[in-house]
């Protein structure tokens, strides 16, 4: 059976703008019919953009949620200013609850993918007053560390991360935006697409592999229709701003100081986290012994079959998920929205 999902411009969505100083951030908001039940802000990853979720948008408006989805910073039509300092945690959480303040008074729900599912967990430590309900796909929630650990020695407890260093330096980045046949390789690449004898664009043990970019051959996995528009994206700015996420363990490090002062922290709020069983990145064996985070509990689910790319993938499967939860967050409010 197949799942609704947004198109380019699609009509369900509104295009919005806003700005914190400087810094100009795009988002789509898809409002239901009637008054929402509650708002829903995703958070999309590495390399992707909010269209990521296009499976998920279309199944929140029928449960009557308000959907904010943003391009992260670095992305789309989101500003990518240069300098690392930006992209910190802190502050790009900071400008999430701007975004939220924009469109309700009320609480949200937080999900996120990738980068982002890193993001929703230190979100909701820094602004746990807007939040009732966070979930991660693919990303287990790690601990702020009371000593700041350097991504060098980061690769070396976690070798499975050993892409992050490439992507760290200016090499990924130098690969991808030196033409276009590069970028679209790197696209259809990011998404499972692979050259005409099987060799893939990326590992995880090196990063973008720069002679296989340009010989890609286009995925399986997304219409090239959503491929063209991704390209069309991150032609505006190219890669240096999604790298630069990479760029911040030290920043973030700092940040992380002042959480971990709190070392018997557990979130107080419903938690979801989805795993995905052939994520090379990140296997489901990280999610061992979340437990002990999570106050009110954990709803761990696994997609065995899946890649990375869970949300896309299985798009069913992580709906229904994520409408589990929701109706375990919003209890009675969503069957009398309903």
């Amino acid at each position: 059976m197949s799942v609704d999902a947004l198109v380019p411009n699609d009509p369900r969505v509104e295009d919005k703008f806003t700005s914190f100083g400087d810094i100009r951030y795009h988002y789509m908001l898809a409002k239901p019919a009637g008054k929402p039940a509650a708002t829903v802000l995703l958070i999309h990853g590495w390399p992707d953009l909010g269209m990521g979720w296009r499976y998920q948008v279309p199944y929140l408006l029928s449960l009557n949620l308000q959907v904010i989805v943003p391009d992260m910073l670095g992305y789309g039509q989101t500003s990518a200013p240069d300098a690392v300092e930006e992209y910190t945690m802190k502050k790009i959480s900071a400008h999430m609850v701007g975004i939220v303040k924009e469109n309700t008074d009320q609480p949200i729900i937080l999900g996120g993918h990738d980068w982002g599912g890193f993001f929703v967990w230190r979100m909701a430590r820094w602004y746990p007053e807007i939040i009732r309900g966070v979930f991660s796909l693919c990303v287990p929630y790690w601990p702020p560390s009371p000593v700041k650990v350097s991504l060098e020695e980061a690769v070396q407890r976690m070798p499975n991360f050993r892409y992050q260093l490439q992507l760290a330096s200016p090499v990924a980045e130098n690969i991808v935006n030196k033409s276009p046949e590069s970028l679209r390789g790197f696209i259809n690449g990011a998404f499972g697409g692979v050259t005409a004898d099987g060799k893939p664009m990326f590992s995880t043990q090196i990063g973008v592999i720069e002679e296989n970019v340009e010989k890609i051959l286009p995925s399986k996995l997304i219409d090239q229709k959503i491929a063209d528009f991704y390209v069309q994206e991150y032609s505006r700015n190219g890669l240096h701003g999604p790298c630069n996420w990479y760029r911040t363990r030290d920043l973030n490090g700092e940040d992380d100081l002042e959480l971990a002062k709190d070392p018997s922290f557990q979130f107080k709020i419903p938690a979801m986290l989805v795993m995905a069983g052939r994520d090379q990145a990140l296997p489901p064996h990280l999610a061992e012994g979340q437990d002990k985070y999570f106050a009110a509990g954990l709803k761990s689910e696994l997609i065995p079959e899946s890649n990375h790319w869970v949300q896309v993938t299985f798009p069913k499967e992580v709906n229904d998920y994520i409408g589990d939860f929701v109706e375990t967050v919003l209890g009675e409010e969503l069957k009398a929205a309903l």
